[in-house]
Order: C-alpha cells, then sequence, then structure tokens
C-alpha cells in the first residue's frame, strides 16, 4: 500500500455560491426515488435560478455511482446530485472528490448518515433541491482508504461517515436487503442478534500517524468522519466532519456487564448528558470496553480476513488497510444561511 502523508490544512469559510448560471446533473438510484417528483422540483428550481438544463443518470448494480458521476463531470455539470441512499452518496463523493463540482444530496436511504452529520433536511424535497440550486459549498473531509483483500489483492475507495470491522460489517453482511427495502433500518434488528451471537474477536496490530504499533483484540472497530448514526445515537462525539482527523472507537467488552457499560455510555452519557454543559459535568469517565483514540491515518493489519463495511455498504473481507483524511476534499451544498 502507499503511504499518504496528506496533513489538514486552513480552508475558508463557506461562500455563497456565484450568481452565474451553472449546469446541474442529478444521480439517481432508480429503486430509492420517486424520479417524477424529482424532475418536477428541479424544473422549478433550475429556472428559478436560471440554470441550464439538468443532466440525468440513472445507477445501476454494475454501476452504483462512480462511472455516471463521471459522466455527469465530462458533460460539464458543476453541482452533482447524489438522490440515493449512503452507498449512491458515497460512491458519487468518491468522483466528485478533487473537482470543481460540489455534491448535492437527496436524501432517500434507510440511514441517510452525511446528511443527518451535516444536519441537512431529510424528508423535504423542495428544500433539498433548491439547496443545490443556490446553496452554500461548504468543505469538508473525505477519507480515502486502500483494503487489502485475503486473495492479495488492494482496492481503493472513499468513504465519507464511517469505515467498521466487527459488529457492524457482520451485521450489514447478515441483513437481508430486500426486508430492508420494506421495512428500514428495523431489518438491522435481526442482523444485529446474529452478530452479538459471534464470539470471534478481532486480533490486529495499528499505527496512528505512522507512530509506535499497538497491538489489540477487540470486538468492533469504527474508523470514524463523522460521529452520529439513525435514531440520534452518537457514537463518535468529538468526531467532526471538518477537523482533519478520524476519531476511532474500539468496543473490547467481556460479557454481559461490559455491553451494558457501552450502551449506557453510547445511548445515555453521548447521547444525552453530552448534550448540555451541566450533563458534561455529571459523565464518567472512560470505560474499559470503549476505547476512542484520534489521527489522521490509521494502518491496520489482521491476524486474520475480517468482514470489512464503508459507509453502511459491505466491501468483502480484509487482511489490512490504511484509512487518511483529506482534509477539506470535498465540497458540499448546504443551505445558506
Amino acid at each position: 500500500m502507499s503511504s499518504p502523508t496528506d496533513a489538514p490544512t486552513d480552508r475558508p469559510a463557506p461562500s455563497p455560491v456565484a450568481d452565474a448560471a451553472g449546469v446541474a446533473a442529478v444521480v439517481y438510484n432508480p429503486i430509492k426515488v420517486d424520479l417524477d417528483a424529482i424532475k418536477r422540483a428541479v424544473a422549478t428550481a433550475e429556472a428559478e435560478a436560471g440554470w441550464g438544463e439538468t443532466l440525468w443518470f440513472e445507477t445501476s448494480k454494475e454501476d452504483p455511482g462512480q462511472g455516471v458521476a463521471k459522466q455527469a463531470l465530462d458533460a460539464g455539470a458543476t453541482v452533482v446530485i447524489a438522490a440515493g441512499g449512503d452507498g449512491t452518496v458515497r460512491a458519487v463523493a468518491e468522483v466528485v472528490h478533487g473537482s470543481d463540482a460540489a455534491l448535492a444530496l437527496l436524501p432517500s436511504g434507510t440511514g441517510n448518515l452525511l446528511a443527518r452529520n451535516l444536519n441537512l433536511t431529510l424528508d423535504n424535497l423542495e428544500h433539498s433541491i433548491n439547496t443545490a440550486f443556490t446553496g452554500t459549498d461548504r468543505r469538508i473531509d473525505i477519507a480515502r482508504i486502500e483494503i487489502r483483500h485475503d486473495d492479495d489483492s488492494v482496492s481503493k475507495h472513499a468513504f465519507l461517515v464511517m469505515a467498521g470491522l466487527g459488529l457492524d460489517a457482520k451485521m450489514l453482511a447478515s441483513t437481508n436487503d430486500e426486508l430492508k427495502a420494506r421495512i428500514g433500518w428495523l431489518a438491522y434488528v435481526g442482523a444485529i442478534i446474529t452478530a452479538l451471537r459471534d464470539k470471534n474477536q478481532l486480533r490486529m496490530k495499528y499505527s496512528l500517524d505512522g507512530g509506535s504499533t499497538k497491538s489489540v483484540r477487540a470486538h468492533t472497530m469504527i474508523v470514524g468522519n463523522t460521529g452520529l448514526l439513525t435514531a440520534n445515537v452518537l457514537l463518535l462525539p468529538e468526531a467532526v466532519i471538518d477537523d482533519g482527523q478520524f476519531e476511532i472507537v474500539m468496543l473490547r467488552p467481556e460479557g454481559f456487564l461490559s455491553w451494558v457499560q457501552i450502551l449506557v455510555k453510547v445511548l445515555w452519557e453521548n447521547g444525552v448528558l453530552r448534550r448540555t454543559p451541566i450533563g458534561r459535568r455529571m459523565m464518567s469517565k472512560e470505560v474499559d470496553a470503549l476505547n476512542y483514540v484520534k489521527g489522521r491515518e490509521i494502518v491496520v493489519k489482521l491476524n486474520h480476513p475480517e468482514e470489512i463495511e464503508l459507509d453502511g455498504d459491505g466491501f468483502g473481507t480484509a487482511t489490512a488497510f490504511k484509512a487518511r483524511v483529506d482534509a477539506g476534499g470535498l465540497r458540499v451544498r448546504v443551505p445558506q444561511a
């Protein structure tokens, strides 16, 4: 694997989009969206903004977004609207990253985690579309990852929210996609129970920012660019989407009481107490079952292949990976103040 050493850089404050006409492209997952409704909203916003005719690109199983996003950029799109779930957003961002175009979000999935962490509207089509045409560009971090698989091949990807080994990756691998499409996040319940029954531990070595190598056993490792999950669960309380760093958590439960400690820490302390000054003074110290670290780059080597996920999608098994933060590497369209 290569050894990128990008460090955080100073970034300008968000600035309003120029008045000059642009061209939008919509990259949409046909399974996730009401295309007719989107086209009506886009036609209205496009006319009011005085922009050119919007371009339309459909994702597929073979091309979840990268190929059509490149087509959109080649066709001159200045804003690429990702209409779909977290997987569509991740795939489009992987291509828009580093270009002159901005990414706009039309949340249409189960988690919509990037939109949640940016505090964007989740269920207002017109508002999301208007933001794409008239909003402000905000620079956020994007993570780059190289995964070495059990056949010794290396694949390169981007992610915006989290990469995970252990519980969440196994949960996703056990989730029925058809059931997920029908009932949303409730489809994960059975998969979570299955994953919790798995007694296998991650055995790995990791290093942060080129530092010393540490050996650890853990049930789960999450590398987070953001920290908020669905149901307002704050898993990574110090993960900030534009600070040039990951927050990484390792879950190391040693039985039922350890799981209780984890749930209290994540659901009660992170989710409730941390939100007020008085509550923060009431918080306990870190617990042994839940270890947090921070860094710009992490290298992980596993003793045996493990399932890995990026932004809620499985990416097979990994024997090692290297992830780094590209600070301010992606422009995302957000509402003007």
